[in-house]
């Protein structure tokens, strides 16, 4: 019976590293969409998030599985509770690399002000998501920390392009501001990836630990 059980768990780890790997490409893809005014990408972001909601189900019904079918010692019982958790999270990461692309296709952008931060935070988020499934599926508690660190360095991005855009805006004398403030949304989306990543890896620390921070969104 804990061999069966012990299998389901494994096949828990892979379905969360999927899950991540999609979210993960999604803001990949989201950012260069953006850099490019590429609305071939950016729609296939928004597909990618219908992918992330239907893992979201599948992964909370396996947990469900685990939790009516199998009797779980309290480590396990943790594990599980935080992948439950954990998913939510993701599925809100679909959500807004998807509301990225959306603004793409919603005004048809054929190009975008280079704004470097931008592409800095896409690529620290994307890493947080990537660490805090790899901290999971390796109950890797220094990991899961090195996470929430690195949301204090997103957050100070977030800081800088929001000056850089009010720079640009004011320079331009308001000529571009429309494409600033959707910049800046972008930019907004980004550090909420980061709030939610850090979910994650508090998750992460509960499953280790059976100690959890209150969540910051």
């Amino acid at each position: 019976m804990r061999n069966k059980f012990d299998m389901q768990l494994d096949l828990l780890n892979e379905q969360l590293t999927h899950m991540g790997e999609l979210c993960e490409v999604a803001i990949n893809r989201g950012t260069e969409a953006l850099k490019k005014g590429d609305l071939k990408q950016a729609a296939e972001v928004i597909r990618a998030d219908e992918e992330i909601d239907q893992m979201e189900k599948d992964i909370e019904r396996l947990c469900l599985k685990l939790l009516l079918q199998q009797q779980p010692v309290a480590r396990d019982l943790r594990q599980i509770s935080a992948a439950l958790k954990m998913i939510t999270d993701m599925e809100r990461i679909g959500d807004q690399a998807s509301d990225i692309a959306e603004i793409i296709i919603s005004e048809n952008k054929s190009e975008v002000t280079d704004i470097q931060t931008i592409g800095q935070m896409s690529e620290s988020v994307a890493k947080m998501v990537r660490d805090s499934v790899n901290a999971y599926v390796e109950k890797d508690l220094e990991l899961s920390r090195q996470v929430m660190e690195a949301d204090d360095a997103v957050d100070r991005l977030f800081e800088e392009n929001k000056q850089e855009l009010i720079n640009f805006i004011s320079d331009n004398k308001g000529v571009q501001g429309k494409k600033a403030i959707d910049l800046i949304m972008v930019a907004k989306y980004l550090e909420r990836i980061g709030d939610h990543a850090t979910n994650i890896a508090e998750w992460v620390e509960f499953s280790i630990t059976g100690i959890h921070k209150d969540s910051q969104v």
